[in-house]
């Protein structure tokens, strides 16, 4: 396995106002793959999604998560991928019936991209607009150019064994550096799809920008993690209100709820529903059995 693999990297040019990083996803994406049988369209546009809330996700000084939520009512009804500040991430998406190829407007139909920062200390940040573009770099570009006056570009590509990106942010500062920007953008638009899912960091900024100064940083590992939990589920259930809970329970006997990111399944059976609304959830309670 390459030290690329499953890895960050930050770069940023020097004497200029243009910073990147890079993402590759290896056993991380087929731990995604592995939880539900995706079809190949659908695939394209949650690897797309992962590598890109990683991105985003570096860029933020912050404790917290970063989410990327895509919902339309096309054959692609909702996208969802999260990444934290520890280099975590998680992702799904539901479809319904065969998914055509084509561009996000074919796959989620007249649907909207939302960005949510979900940080310590401070209030939750929420960014919508429309789901447009080829593709979910695209439909950020479109994001930061009206949201937050942030130029910033893709560059995605995904095949069934690994997932793999680059950004380029301007930061905000003075104008007379727009050729520097420019100049940035121009040559990393050179790059080919096989090259970001093969070439290590090193190689592949030095095929790109041979001729300008780049800081490449150390890699930081990334990996798959669902931070789903008997509580977390519990508060969702209580959500539901005693009168809901009750019915099921009458029902069914138990209540069995599954994680759509991991498949880790939670039972909660009459006692355990009963301490939902008396403050007692009991955290070491047997998994559901599936």
């Amino acid at each position: 396995m390459s030290s690329d693999s499953d890895s960050l990297h930050r770069f940023v040019f020097e004497h200029s106002r243009v910073r990147g990083e890079l993402v590759r996803l290896d056993t991380t994406w087929q731990t995604v793959l592995e939880r539900h049988s995706y079809p190949q369209a659908v695939k394209q546009p949650l690897g797309e999604a992962l590598v890109s809330v990683l991105l985003l996700t570096a860029t933020l000084k912050l404790e917290g998560s970063l989410i990327l939520q895509a919902q339309g009512e096309g054959p692609i009804r909702t996208l969802v991928a999260q990444a934290t500040h520890k280099g975590t991430v998680r992702g799904l998406a539901r479809w319904e019936g065969d998914i055509p190829a084509g561009d996000l407007q074919d796959l989620f139909g007249n649907g909207r991209l939302t960005l949510t920062i979900d940080a310590k200390h401070r209030d939750r940040y929420q960014g919508i607009v429309p789901l447009q573009g080829a593709g979910i770099g695209a439909a950020l570009e479109g994001y930061f150019a009206s949201s937050e006056q942030l130029p910033s570009r893709f560059w995605l590509a995904v095949n069934d064994k690994r997932a793999a990106g680059m950004m380029l942010q301007r930061l905000p500062g003075d104008t007379d550096d727009q050729d520097d920007w420019n100049r940035a953008v121009i040559l990393a638009d050179t790059v080919q799809s096989h090259e970001l899912l093969q070439q290590d960091a090193p190689n592949l900024l030095r095929r790109l920008f041979h001729e300008e100064d780049i800081r490449l940083f150390e890699p930081e590992p990334v990996a798959f993690r669902c931070n789903c939990s008997r509580t977390r589920i519990a508060d969702n259930l209580r959500a539901l209100g005693s009168e809901e809970i009750d019915d099921l329970i009458a029902e069914q006997g138990v209540i069995d709820v599954t994680c759509e990111f991991c498949n880790r399944g939670y039972r909660f059976d009459a006692v355990d529903a009963r301490g939902l609304f008396t403050g007692v959830v009991n955290a070491t309670a047997p998994l559901a059995q599936h």
